[in-house]
């Protein structure tokens, strides 16, 4: 009897640890990402610049300082398309200093 009672409270204590069947707790709230939702850029229109940022962090070994303006040409696309909120620039990490080098 109490082997099975053991048993019971450790496969109870792994399910809750496994997140529930299928991957997830029932009736658990999800949470909205901090910034919220980055529509997916379908047209293509910000293509050029991000693939500008990608191979610019491929070549400077993922240094994301060394890309800091192509970072923010990316974003302000990204802005100016309607692909995430308008936001100020200072607001995303870049001061006064990144405009210069712009």
């Amino acid at each position: 009897m109490i082997v099975f009672h053991l048993c019971s409270v450790i496969s109870e204590i792994v399910y809750l640890f496994a997140g529930g069947s299928f991957g997830g707790s029932r009736g658990a709230r999800p949470v909205p990402p901090e910034k919220g939702v980055f529509p997916l850029d379908h047209m293509h229109e910000c293509d050029l610049d991000k693939k500008v940022y990608l191979n610019c962090l491929k070549t400077s070994g993922h240094q994301s300082e060394k890309c800091r303006e192509f970072s923010k040409k990316y974003l302000q696309c990204r802005m100016e398309k309607n692909l995430m909120a308008k936001q100020d620039m200072s607001e995303l990490g870049f001061g006064k200093d990144d405009e210069n080098k712009l």
